[in-house]
Formats: C-alpha cells, sequence, structure tokens
C-alpha cells in the first residue's frame, strides 16, 4: 500500500470518527436533503428540508426480583429500558400565490423529542411452591401464574405549522 493511500484511508477515518462523535453526545443524527444545485439549475425557489434521525440506546434492564413463597423470581422476563427520540424535522416550502408573481412560504418545524420506554416483562410461576420444611422438604401444589407487564412510553411532541410571505 503505498503512503499516499493509507494517508488516505486514516484521513477518511478520523473524519468519520470525528463526525460521528458529536452526533452520538447529541442523541440524533441530522440529515439534510440537499437542494441547492436544482434551485440554481431551474433558477426558481424549492423547498428545503431538514431533519434529525434519533439513535436509540438500549439501558440496562431490572434484574429479578425474588420473592419468599414463589419458585420463580417476580419477574422471569425483566422490562428493558430504551431511550431515544422523536425524529426531528425543519423544513420550508413556497408556495404560489395565485394572483401575483411573489411566494409564500409553509414552515414546519417539529423539534427532536426525548422517548423513554420500557419494553414488556412476562411474570410466570410454575404450579408448585418453593420446598416446605414441613412436608419433608417437598413442595406443594397450586393454581399457576401467569402475567404480562404492560409496556411504558413517555415522551413530550411539539411542532409548529405556519405560512409567511416573502423569501
Amino acid at each position: 500500500m503505498k503512503p499516499t493511500t493509507l494517508a488516505a484511508v486514516v484521513t477518511g477515518l478520523a473524519a468519520t470518527v470525528g463526525a460521528a462523535g458529536p452526533a452520538a453526545a447529541a442523541g440524533t443524527v441530522p440529515v439534510s436533503l440537499p437542494l441547492g444545485g436544482v434551485s440554481r439549475a431551474l433558477d426558481m425557489e424549492v423547498p428545503r428540508l431538514r431533519a434529525e434521525v434519533p439513535l436509540v440506546k438500549p439501558g440496562v434492564p431490572d434484574g429479578p426480583r425474588y420473592v419468599t413463597g414463589r419458585l420463580f423470581p417476580e419477574r422471569t422476563l425483566p422490562q428493558l429500558p430504551v431511550r431515544g427520540g422523536l425524529p426531528g424535522l425543519d423544513g420550508r416550502a413556497p408556495l404560489p400565490r395565485l394572483l401575483g408573481d411573489d411566494f409564500d412560504h409553509l414552515d414546519v418545524r417539529s423539534p427532536a423529542g426525548d422517548v423513554r420506554a420500557l419494553t414488556p416483562g412476562l411474570a410466570v410461576d410454575p404450579p408448585l411452591t418453593a420446598p416446605d420444611p414441613g412436608r419433608s422438604g417437598l413442595p406443594a401444589t397450586k393454581l399457576p401464574e401467569a402475567g404480562l407487564v404492560a409496556p411504558v412510553l413517555r415522551t413530550v411532541a411539539d411542532g409548529t405549522l405556519a405560512t409567511g410571505p416573502g423569501r
């Protein structure tokens, strides 16, 4: 491998790692739709669109909780916390006026929002109790138990939709 090729590869890797650091710290990755060339080629105003795509970050599940009198833990399949975000959107589009040569604009803005969620969990208990010393260490029978722990979703969504004159 030539030294110039190696230098180009190292420079590309450094640029990629340098760009990924701030995006990972912010929790979103900015994405723009580049239409500047179309605007200059057609000599007219085109829509502008930018978005923020959230990064999903799984958390640490809450471990099993042992309860006296149960053979299995309280939550057989624990819930997994997940943090992420709602995608953000910033757009501006020209709206032609019916009378006249000027344009109005339609603006859409929705900032990226924080989302916190817990995945569904499962609670199961078999039809046997824990070993009973009064019965020579043998378990007793009981009705089996099974339950689904409901998922949780918390977020706040915000946004604006506006129209206006001018460029």
